[in-house]
């Protein structure tokens, strides 16, 4: 590989010169949002639970099969409001495998993580491992469904039930996902949606609490709001988190092509897995455990077999203007804010070590052209000629 170097200095080939991203938020025509706007501008009513924020709560609660969900201006927020009305105190057992905001939430709210190894399959945190990290300290879990897979929530609710704890599951990844008995949202105290720009269904910016009667949906909505139980009484130390109508009208706006972009993300995973399959030492994750996916991302991974490393591959698909993203490295526990827990050396976290120095997530959204995804499957199977240079 003593040419892969000059390989890299190639300009793209075979490919439009534009760049293609790890995703592309789809945005309606425009028309279609004017209306809305006009509606807004019209009422004058911006913030404060207008009429197209409980328009979206309504809807999304009877598309994602939940009994209450709360919005609010992002998942971080949510998992920080989650937190606070549960009363969460000292440990919380999580996750190193996931994106920043799931471990920063807890620093924020003065807890301790506690990290655990990911199972190998599912790359979410591993069940079977979660009772060893225990202590007398220890108040909550917080699981991720990583990639829209679930958790194995049956037994993580079992472990909680057994020793009190509660359960805040970081669901960022998974809108719309249905597991055995419904949708994935169901599981827990609480779990936490992220409606961000780069999200299967997305409010720009923003997120929701899913809880699972009236009383608790209405503390929620009381901590996102200050504490205001009415003008002049604050009951409780919220913070403001509400979602804005710009925000809530544009999801309700996106929630009518949701299932079509599905189906569309749903066709780009089909394919890409057709394509991969014959390459030797790429392997890509599977999906298997939830009846109804998302397809909110793609990752695969760079194996050993493969002539290349991961960040070669990266390096290379770059080079023609594929911008894929090492979802997820490095490790949480990497960062310095974290390196002096004693949960976060790699020594006790080693299928996530493993994982975060092979992983690769590839470009797919709605609009992610079919030429495009067998164009970068070619260069993941040849990248290089019998010279290390680029194949043309």
């Amino acid at each position: 590989m003593a040419s892969l170097e000059r390989s890299n200095r190639h300009e793209s080939s075979g490919l439009d010169s534009c760049r293609v991203y790890v995703t592309k938020p789809f945005l309606p025509p425009l028309e279609e949002f004017i209306p809305y706007l006009k509606n807004i501008w019209d009422s004058r009513v911006l913030t404060n639970r207008g009429n197209f924020h409980s328009a979206l709560e309504e809807q999304l609660s009877k598309y994602l099969g939940v009994k209450y969900i709360s919005l609010c201006s992002s998942g971080t927020i949510g998992l920080l409001i989650a937190f606070k009305a549960l009363g969460i105190k000292g440990e919380v057992i999580t996750t190193p495998y996931s994106f920043i905001a799931t471990a920063h939430s807890l620093l924020w709210s003065n807890l301790t993580p506690i990290f655990v190894d990911i199972d190998p399959l599912t790359l979410n945190i591993d069940s079977n491992k979660i009772e060893a990290a225990i202590t007398n300290k220890t108040s909550a879990i917080l699981p991720v469904h990583c990639y829209g897979t679930p958790c194995d929530v049956d037994k993580i609710q079992e472990i909680a039930d057994r020793y009190g704890l509660k359960v805040v599951y970081d669901a960022a990844h998974a809108f719309g996902v249905k597991c055995h008995c419904g949708s994935i949202l169901n599981h827990g105290d609480f779990s936490v949606l992220s409606f961000h720009a780069t999200k299967v269904f997305n409010t720009l910016e923003g997120g929701a609490i899913i809880s699972g009667d009236l009383e608790t949906k209405s503390m929620i909505d009381q901590l996102l709001n200050f504490g205001f139980e009415n003008e002049t009484s604050v009951l409780s130390l919220g913070l403001n988190g509400k979602m804005n109508e710009f925000n809530a009208a544009f999801g309700l706006l996106q929630l009518n092509s949701i299932d079509d972009l599905i189906k569309k993300r749903a066709s780009i995973d089909k394919l890409y897995r057709q394509q991969i399959a014959s390459i030797e030492g790429i392997s890509c994750a599977q999906f298997s455990t939830a009846l109804s996916h998302n397809f909110s991302y793609f990752p695969v991974f760079v194996e050993a077999d493969y002539p290349l490393r991961r960040d070669q591959l990266y390096d290379i698909l770059i080079g023609h203007n594929i911008f894929t993203r090492k979802y997820f490295f490095p490790l949480i526990t990497s960062f310095p804010m974290y390196k002096h827990y004693s949960t976060a050396s790699a020594a006790n976290l080693p299928v996530a070590s493993d994982v975060a120095h092979k992983v690769l997530c590839l470009p797919i959204f709605p609009e992610l052209p079919i030429s495009t995804v067998v164009k970068i499957c070619k260069i993941i199977a040849q990248p290089l000629n019998s010279n290390g240079y680029l194949i043309s």
